[in-house]
């Protein structure tokens, strides 16, 4: 058997905390290892269990989430987080994802769409809402056009901008392979290389940041 993905569900509300818990752990390969009820919480909790990824809610009181969402990454590069939110607000969307978000889903999602998506951020994938996305991406393109944020100095090479263009599409690493007619091996390296050479941790910080710097441009995040 594979080793369980490791969960910390923050919540500020104790009914959401148990039904996400209920739902993630009809999974048998999804295990809730802990609770939290605010940021600063959710930061000692996920010091103490390094989880793999970690359900966050926004507004809470004390830490909001977007605080404890930078230093846990700052903590724990290695640990997803994955917001989940009732609000689709731009100031709460891009705020938690400038704090190192791998994607934002909200609290309406169904059951089996919020388990994939859990899997899909332990794997590195970018997970946004639909709605979400598309805020996002014309966002990264008008930050572009107004010369807002890095230059396209970065020395992807041609696979690599290709291997980003599909992610920017939302296709998993399988289906990525399966376009590219490579291995999802090789598209975790080049994946790997990606994020080194743009100096981010996650899918959705790789395609915002080459939207701004003009590697990819928004056509190709809509496919």
């Amino acid at each position: 058997m594979t080793t369980p993905i490791r969960v910390l569900v923050v919540d500020d509300h104790e009914v959401v905390r148990r039904g996400t818990r209920d739902v993630l752990e009809l999974s048998p390969d999804v295990e809730v290892v802990g609770e939290a009820q605010d940021g600063a919480e959710a930061v000692a909790l996920a010091r103490e269990l390094r989880p793999d990824v970690v359900l966050m809610d926004v507004t809470m009181p004390g830490m909001t989430g977007v605080e404890a969402t930078r230093l846990i990454k700052k903590e724990s590069p290695g640990t997803a987080v994955l917001a989940l939110s009732a609000f689709d607000d731009d100031p709460f969307v891009f705020a938690l994802l400038d704090a190192g978000a791998a994607g934002y889903l909200l609290k309406d999602v169904r059951g089996p769409e919020l388990v994939a998506a859990v899997r899909a951020a332990r794997d590195g994938e970018q997970i946004l809402h639909p709605a979400i996305a598309e805020k996002v991406h014309r966002r990264a393109a008008a930050r572009r056009a107004d010369g807002d944020g890095a230059t396209p100095g970065e020395r992807l090479t041609p696979r690599e901008v290709e291997v980003l263009r599909q992610a920017a599409r939302g296709l998993a690493n399988k289906e990525i392979a399966a376009r590219l007619k490579i291995s999802t091996r090789t598209v975790q390296v080049h994946l790997a290389n990606i994020f080194d050479k743009l100096g981010v941790g996650s899918r959705t910080e790789a395609v915002l940041h080459g939207l701004r710097a003009g590697i990819i441009d928004l056509a190709d995040a809509r496919g």
